[in-house]
């Protein structure tokens, strides 16, 4: 694998938008605070990701993204994007959207 290859790897983003880290949270059935226990950062933070103030660092977006696995939520979180900027990113608003639904479908029955 040449140097090229490895920078690109390096370079995958977790790509978190404020919609999709309150639909996990929600998915988990958690409040701000309790995400913010197990992310360890306060709860302002999480309020100020969800409404898009802030975005979370780097290595957070990684571990929400361990979080979600675990709890078993479907998203795209993670796209290649290459050094040179070529990289196409999806934003998940579908899988948000979808989330959304799923909760209120299970709210009527």
């Amino acid at each position: 694998m040449s140097n090229e290859q490895n920078k690109r790897r390096r370079k995958a983003a977790y790509i978190w938008k404020p919609e999709m880290i309150r639909a996990l949270r929600e998915h988990m059935d958690l409040t701000q605070r309790e995400l913010a226990d197990l992310l360890e950062v306060r709860q302002q933070t999480i309020s100020e990701w969800e409404t898009g103030l802030h975005t979370p660092h780097r290595s957070t977006q990684k571990t929400l993204s361990m979080v979600a696995e675990r709890a078993g939520f479907s998203y795209n979180a993670q796209e290649s994007v290459p050094a040179d900027g070529d990289g196409v990113q999806q934003n998940g608003d579908e899988t948000a959207e979808r989330a959304s639904a799923d909760r209120q479908t299970a709210s009527d029955a």
